[in-house]
């Protein structure tokens, strides 16, 4: 009589974590199997929860692995061309979300959804980014807007683009908002001079800077509750 093939282990794993996932709506699954779920779409057939596991344990957070540049994600085995683009993806969703939440309202009523945004699109960028966002006279934004890309440790702004920029969509308010790569959001002084040559040229023309906010790694800080405007 011919013997029975013994079936891997993993046999039958992804259908019953998807069942799982399905019966509970996600409610009850650990992280490790939540991303498991997330590997299956990328990576066929081979057990991934060891994989799951040490991507876990290596950034900490879905965050950080799901900002994470294709570069650091490709070091771990497995880890292909199909995985990493489906991890950009997700982070890149995530943010669209995010920005859905605040397009268009009244930002200082959501202000929390704000900073929780760019946080998302910004805390684990590797060089410095400076954005504005542009409002109406409700103070809706009509725009955000990347006006410079840098280096680890600067992005160059200047005051009169930013308000050439702000006539040019017809903002009548602005919010400034950059990170820093080295996660530390204290002002540093280049900040705090620069954006005292921004608010006093948008004076000029009767624009009003409402904050600036620098976002770090785990938190962030306003120029405003500082008391610095």
């Amino acid at each position: 009589m011919q013997k029975k093939m013994n079936k891997p282990h993993q046999h039958g794993h992804r259908q019953r974590l998807k069942e799982k996932f399905l019966k509970a709506e996600g409610l009850g699954l650990a992280d490790y199997e939540l991303l498991e779920l997330v590997l299956f779409y990328a990576i066929p057939r081979i057990d991934v929860k060891p994989l799951a596991k040490d991507l876990l344990a290596h950034f900490g957070s879905f965050e950080r692995i799901f900002s994470a540049s294709t570069e650091e994600l490709k070091k771990f085995p497995r880890i292909g061309e199909n995985a990493a683009t489906l991890f950009k993806l997700i982070h890149l969703i995530s943010c669209k979300f995010g920005e859905e939440q605040i397009l268009k309202k009244p930002i200082f009523s959501s202000w929390q959804q704000v900073v929780d945004y760019y946080r998302t699109v910004l805390a684990h960028e590797k060089q410095e980014q400076f954005r504005l966002l542009f409002l109406d006279g409700k103070n809706k934004l009509i725009k955000d807007e990347l006006q410079s890309k840098g280096t680890i440790n600067e992005a160059p702004i200047y005051p009169r683009e930013v308000i050439r920029r702000c006539l040019e969509v017809g903002a009548a308010g602005i919010v400034m908002v950059h990170n820093h790569p080295s996660g530390d959001p204290q002002p540093s002084q280049s900040d705090i001079d620069i954006t005292m040559k921004i608010n006093k040229a948008a004076k000029a023309v009767g624009i009003v800077l409402h904050d600036h906010i620098i976002i770090g790694l785990e938190r962030h800080e306003s120029f405003k509750s500082l008391g610095l405007l």
